[in-house]
C-alpha cells in the first residue's frame, strides 16, 4: 500500500503548538497543507510560530532559505470548515473533549471524498468511540504524534475496531514518507507509549511519597544508573503537571479504576496549587534566573577497601565483579549466591525485596545496590541498607563504589529501590500489552525508544535482566503493597518458567496486529 500522493491536500484541525507541528511536518513532506482553528487569529499566530522556527533553522545552517519559504508557502490558512472539502487526510488535533472532536469532524466528514481519510491526535481518547460517532468509521483511525510533532520521530497509528486496515496501511506508509517512525497499534486507553509510561511516573511519585528520596536525588538515579535521557521529576516538570496528571486520571478511569494506574495525591496537589512545572515557573523544581540548580545528595568520602569476595554469579551485574577485579578489589568468584562480600556486610542486587527482608532471611548484615543499564558507564549507584547498618558498613559501602569511581547517593529502605523497581514495572505493562495484542513486541520496544527517549525497550531490556528476576521483584512489591498496583503480568511468568525471550529483535516494524 502506497502512501498518499504528495499532491493530496491534508487539512489540519487545530492550530496549537501540536496542530502547527504536524502542519509543518505535511508541509515539510511536500504537502498543500490547510490550516483551521474554531479562535481566528490562531492560525496567524501558528504560522508566526512556524516561521520564527524555520528561520531559526536557517540560522544554525539546517534548513536551506529557499526551502523555508518553500514549506511555509504550502500551509494555507482556512477560515472554515467547508472549505476543507478537497482534503484527502484531515489531522484533528483540538482539545481533548470527546464532543468536541467529533461535533468538529461530523461537520467535515461528509463534505469530503468518500475516499478521504480522517484522524485523530488524541492521547488518551478512544479512536472506536470517535469514529462510532461519525458517518463513516472505516475511514478514520488515529494518528498520535509526539510533542513537538516536527522533532520527535514517533507516530502510532492507531485502528479503532472499525478502521480498514487498508487505511491503516495508507497512514503507516504516510507517516514514513513524512520521515516519521511509525508503529501500529489497537485503540486501548493510552495506547502505547501513553500506557506503558505510567510506571515511570507512577512509580516515582510512589518513591517520593514513601520517602525513598528526594526529587533531585531520583532524578539523578535514574538519569545516571537507568540511562534516561531525564528523570521522572524533571520530566513532569517539562510535560506539565496538569497535562501528565489528566493523562493518569484518563488512563485510570478508561481501565475501570485498576490500581496500576492509580493517580498520584502529589501530583494532584501541585495542579491544585498551580504549580505546574516549566510553564508556570514551579513544579518540583524552581524555575528562572536565579534558580539553584537542584543538587542530588551523595555520600560522603568512605574508605577504600582492602579485599573483598565475590561468591557466585551477579547476574546483571556481573560487570561490577570484572571492575572490581580490574581494580585489584577482588579475585575471581567462589561458589555463592550473588553475593559481594564486605567486611561482614553483604552487597547484594536488590531483588524486589527490602534490604531489611533479607537480612532478616540471610542473618547477615544487608545492603542492597540498585539496578543500572550499564555499570561500566554510570556515574553513580544507588544504595539502600537494612535496619540496624552501623555508620562503618555505611562508609565501607559507600567506598567500594566510590573507589570505582562512582558517585553513590544513599536512599532509603524501600522494596525494589528506584531503577529496578520501575524497569521490572515497564517490562511487566509491556508483556502485558503485548499478551492483549495492543501492538507487536518489536512495535512496543520502538514506541518506547523514538516516542519516549527510553534507553532500550522494555521487553528487550528485560531480557537482558532475565524475565524470573523481573517476576521476582513484582512478585515481592505485590507482597509488600497488595492492593492489586503490583501483579506479574502472564506472560512475564511463563517466560520466567520457559526461558523464552519477551522481546522480538527480528520483528519487522510496521506489520504489528491489524
Amino acid at each position: 500500500m502506497a502512501a498518499l500522493s504528495k499532491d493530496a491536500v491534508v487539512a489540519v484541525l487545530g492550530a496549537g503548538a501540536m496542530g502547527a507541528g504536524i502542519a509543518l511536518v505535511a508541509a515539510s513532506a511536500g504537502h498543500p497543507v490547510r490550516l483551521y482553528d474554531v479562535a481566528p487569529d490562531a492560525v496567524a499566530r501558528a504560522l508566526d510560530r512556524l516561521r520564527t522556527e524555520l528561520q531559526g533553522r536557517v540560522a544554525r545552517g539546517r534548513l536551506d532559505p529557499a526551502e523555508a519559504e518553500a514549506r511555509l508557502a504550502r500551509i494555507a490558512p482556512a477560515v472554515t470548515v467547508e472549505s476543507l472539502s478537497d482534503a484527502m487526510l484531515v489531522v484533528e488535533a483540538v482539545i481533548e473533549d470527546l464532543d468536541a472532536k467529533a461535533d468538529l469532524l461530523g461537520r467535515l466528514q461528509p463534505r469530503l471524498a468518500e475516499e478521504a481519510i480522517v484522524t485523530t491526535n488524541t492521547s488518551s481518547l478512544g479512536v472506536t468511540e470517535l469514529a462510532a460517532r461519525l458517518s463513516r468509521p472505516e475511514r478514520v483511525a488515529g494518528l498520535h504524534f509526539f510533542n513537538p510533532a516536527a522533532v520527535m520521530p514517533l507516530v502510532e497509528v492507531v485502528s479503532g475496531a472499525a478502521t480498514d486496515p487498508a487505511v491503516a496501511d495508507i497512514l503507516f506508509d504516510t507517516a514514513a514518507a513524512w520521515g516519521k517512525v511509525p508503529v501500529r497499534c489497537r485503540s486501548t486507553p493510552g495506547f502505547i507509549v501513553n500506557r506503558i509510561a505510567r510506571p515511570f511516573y507512577g512509580e516515582a511519585l510512589r518513591l517520593l511519597n514513601e520517602g525513598a528520596a528526594d526529587p533531585a536525588t531520583l532524578d539523578a538515579i535514574f538519569r545516571d544508573c537507568g540511562a534516561f535521557r531525564m528523570g521522572p521529576f524533571e520530566l513532569m516538570d517539562l510535560i506539565g503537571h496538569d497535562v501528565n496528571f489528566a493523562v493518569t486520571c484518563s488512563v485510570y478511569q478508561a481501565f475501570f479504576q485498576d490500581p496500576r494506574y492509580r493517580p498520584s495525591l502529589i501530583q494532584k496537589e501541585l495542579v491544585a496549587a498551580g504549580r505546574l512545572g516549566r510553564k508556570s515557573g514551579r513544579g518540583f523544581y524552581v524555575y528562572g534566573d536565579d534558580a539553584p540548580a537542584p543538587a542530588p545528595h551523595e555520600a560522603a568520602a568512605g574508605s577504600r577497601p582492602e579485599r573483598i569476595e565475590i561468591m557466585g554469579d551477579l547476574g546483571p551485574a556481573a560487570a561490577l565483579g570484572a571492575m572490581l577485579a580490574e581494580a585489584g578489589l577482588a579475585g575471581p568468584p567462589t561458589a555463592g549466591e550473588g553475593v559481594i562480600h564486605l567486611d561482614g556486610l553483604d552487597l547484594v542486587l536488590t531483588d524486589g525485596r527490602t534490604a531489611t527482608e533479607r537480612q532478616a532471611a540471610s542473618g547477615r548484615p544487608t545492603a542492597l545496590f540498585d539496578l543500572a543499564l550499564d555499570y561500566r558507564a554510570t556515574g553513580r549507584i544507588a544504595l539502600a541498607f537494612a535496619a540496624g547498618a552501623t555508620s562503618a558498613q555505611r562508609a565501607a559501602a559507600c567506598g567500594l563504589f566510590q573507589a570505582l569511581g562512582k558517585h553513590v547517593s544513599p536512599i532509603e529502605d524501600i522494596a525494589g529501590m528506584a531503577v529496578m523497581r520501575t524497569v521490572a514495572l515497564l517490562a511487566n505493562e509491556a508483556a502485558d500489552a503485548a499478551a492483549e495484542g495492543l501492538a507487536a513486541p518489536g512495535e512496543i520496544d520502538m514506541a518506547m525508544v523514538k516516542g519516549a527517549n527510553y534507553p532500550i525497550g522494555p521487553l528487550a531490556w528485560a531480557d537482558r535482566i532475565g524475565a524470573a528476576r523481573l517476576t521476582a521483584v513484582v512478585d515481592a512489591l505485590a507482597r509488600t503493597c497488595p492492593d492489586g498496583r503490583y501483579r506479574t503480568a502472564q506472560r512475564l511468568r511463563r517466560a520466567a518458567i520457559t526461558g523464552e525471550g519477551l522481546g522480538d529483535p527480528a520483528a519487522e516494524p510496521g506489520r504489528g496486529p491489524r
